[in-house]
């Protein structure tokens, strides 16, 4: 199959599909999935999430990283179990998520790769090379464990040991999570043009889902964000890096790894512990849902009551 690539923004990617006749269209899919040409099914799933997914062209490159990876799990997992991409069924689509659970993926990861698989099926019937639907029902197990209980928040003094052992980029990496409450993909991917330390402010400019949202910087993050060089970008650098970095940083300081998310999940129990109201703490993190920022409030009580206890 030849098919010409785009490259550059998403929406020239997804060219190389969009701009196609649908017979056309639809001829070159069902030789992508009999070649099993993964390089090719994936690029025909994101020129659909492009042209037709809730997000458009806004899709962050972290949501098109998860769902290609989920994407690629099952044209493995297909292949190995002769499952015809054409003609899958219900059954198929059940016993590949009893599969992914089987192996030892988070509840959450499970989500992503239900999503994944669910959008690659989308853009088979998009090209009109399938009509089946063998994810509509399918659902992955309940996640028993409460949501205050997973990925819990790193505790003050945990966070001021890491203050402690930190370099000047690396403070001001802990502090973007930690008070600024910014995702860790989020807080790589700050310029200084988005930084006003004058006016205490920051702008997160493509957040969960694309949005929005001006970030209060406190005393202690103006400080660290004005020590350090100015360049494109304040951070910068890769997630696998930070991670290391971080996982580096937690061994020198004695505080165990939670990963840099449980510093944002600190940023919204401490401004809950401060009597922040529920939907300023959705405001500053960038929930869309006063439901989601209720999990801080949780955390902040039992922070509250573990302090109590040992008065």
């Amino acid at each position: 199959m030849t098919l010409e690539v785009y490259r550059g923004s998403a929406l020239d990617r997804a060219k190389g599909w969009g701009d196609l006749l649908p017979e056309k269209r639809r001829r070159r899919a069902v030789e992508a999935v009999r070649d099993r040409d993964a390089e090719a099914l994936w690029s025909l799933t994101e020129a659909y999430l492009t042209l037709h997914g809730a997000s458009g062209t806004a899709t962050s490159s972290r949501t098109l990283k998860a769902y290609r990876w989920a994407v690629g799990r099952f044209l493995k997992y297909s292949g190995d179990q002769a499952v015809n991409l054409l003609r899958m069924t219900g059954e198929d689509g059940v016993r590949f998520v009893r599969t992914v659970e089987a192996a030892g993926l988070s509840p959450a990861s499970t989500r992503v790769q239900l999503a994944g698989v669910r959008l690659f099926n989308k853009a088979l019937r998009w090209a009109e090379a399938t009509q089946v639907a063998p994810f509509s029902d399918v659902r992955p197990v309940r996640d028993k464990t409460a949501a205050w209980d997973k990925r819990s928040p790193y505790s003050d003094a945990e966070v001021w040991a890491l203050l402690e052992a930190a370099d000047p980029r690396m403070r001001a990496l802990l502090l973007l999570c930690a008070h600024g409450g910014l995702r860790i993909s989020e807080a790589l991917a700050l310029e200084w043009a988005d930084v006003n330390l004058a006016a205490r402010e920051l702008v997160v400019r493509s957040g969960k889902g694309g949005k929005r949202r001006k970030v209060v910087l406190g005393q202690s993050l103006r400080a660290a964000l004005a020590a350090l060089p100015r360049g494109e970008v304040v951070i910068g650098g890769s997630y696998p890096a930070a991670v290391e970095r971080l996982q580096r940083l937690c061994v020198r300081a004695g505080v165990p790894y939670r990963g840099h998310h449980a510093l944002r999940h600190y940023a919204g129990t401490r401004l809950m512990r401060e009597g922040a109201a529920l939907d300023d703490v959705a405001r500053h993190l960038g929930h869309s849902a006063l439901g989601t920022a209720r999990i801080y409030a949780k955390w902040s009580e039992e922070g509250l009551r573990r302090r109590l206890s040992g008065w």
